[in-house]
């Protein structure tokens, strides 16, 4: 197969995710999960807000930042939430969808050897086990220090600096874990070589993907976020030699 059908296969898979994501968003929306609470809005964005101002202010709706979602509405089928705009799922996903997509991108712009470390492992014989175990296990000692933090003066500093470098150990996780379910696409379909960050971004829309699932979402975005954390302590942030107490011997 030549080359310019690969890549027009890539650009179907990328844009049938893209779409997906749309319409799994619109099904949140739709759904309206209550035991979600604000991870839902926070997600999917909030729900469309008619304001009644602009049936006494003449040209109010001008003000309105919602003014192009509130053209097209409709009412939802599942549940009584009120007017649902198609528009929404593309917001959610040129919002977070697109802000998942640049930060995994630009991890393995900045950290391409340690990514590619870290993605090795992951594909390796039960990978993804062995970094949801560490993930619990290092969330777990995250929580712990976070309290202990709590109750001393001197270190309370520490807290933000603490939760800073979480984030930032999960978010270099993540997109470990966009690209190897890009390479896993790659390889399952038959996709044809391609460019790692063009995998990625089809990685990134799969998350994206399981992340907007209505009531499951907010476990799947939980199992990825843990996954992340243990696949970047395990490797060390991606060192070629891995985590080992052996290193504490000299």
């Amino acid at each position: 197969m030549s080359e310019v059908a690969h890549r027009w296969r890539w650009a179907v898979v990328i844009a049938g995710l893209a779409i997906i994501g749309v319409l799994l968003a619109l099904a949140d929306i739709a759904l309206n999960a209550p035991w979600l609470g604000p991870m839902s809005d926070a997600v999917v964005g909030p729900p469309v807000s008619i304001s009644p101002l602009k049936e006494r202010v003449p040209q109010s709706d001008r003000f309105e930042r919602s003014r192009t979602i509130q053209t097209f509405t409709f009412v939802s089928p599942f549940h009584p939430r009120g007017p649902i705009s198609p528009l929404q799922g593309l917001r959610a996903l040129l919002s977070n969808g697109a802000a998942l997509i640049f930060i995994a991108l630009a991890v393995l712009v900045v950290f391409p050897h340690q990514a590619r470390n870290a993605v090795e492992r992951l594909e390796g014989r039960r990978g993804l086990v062995i970094a949801l175990a560490a993930g619990f296990a290092t969330g777990l000692l995250v929580l712990a220090a976070l309290l202990l933090l709590r109750f001393t003066l001197i270190f309370l500093v520490l807290i933000p600096v603490l939760v800073a470098v979480a984030v930032g150990v999960a978010v270099f996780g993540i997109a470990c874990i966009a690209l190897a379910l890009g390479r896993l696409l790659q390889n399952r379909m038959g996709l044809g070589p391609v460019h790692p960050l063009i995998a990625s971004l089809a990685g990134a829309l799969v998350v994206f993907d399981l992340v907007v699932i209505p009531y499951a979402g907010l476990a799947a975005l939980a199992l990825v976020v843990v996954a992340g954390l243990g696949i970047a302590t395990v490797t060390r942030f991606g060192s070629a030699s891995g985590w080992s107490f052996g290193d504490l011997n000299w």
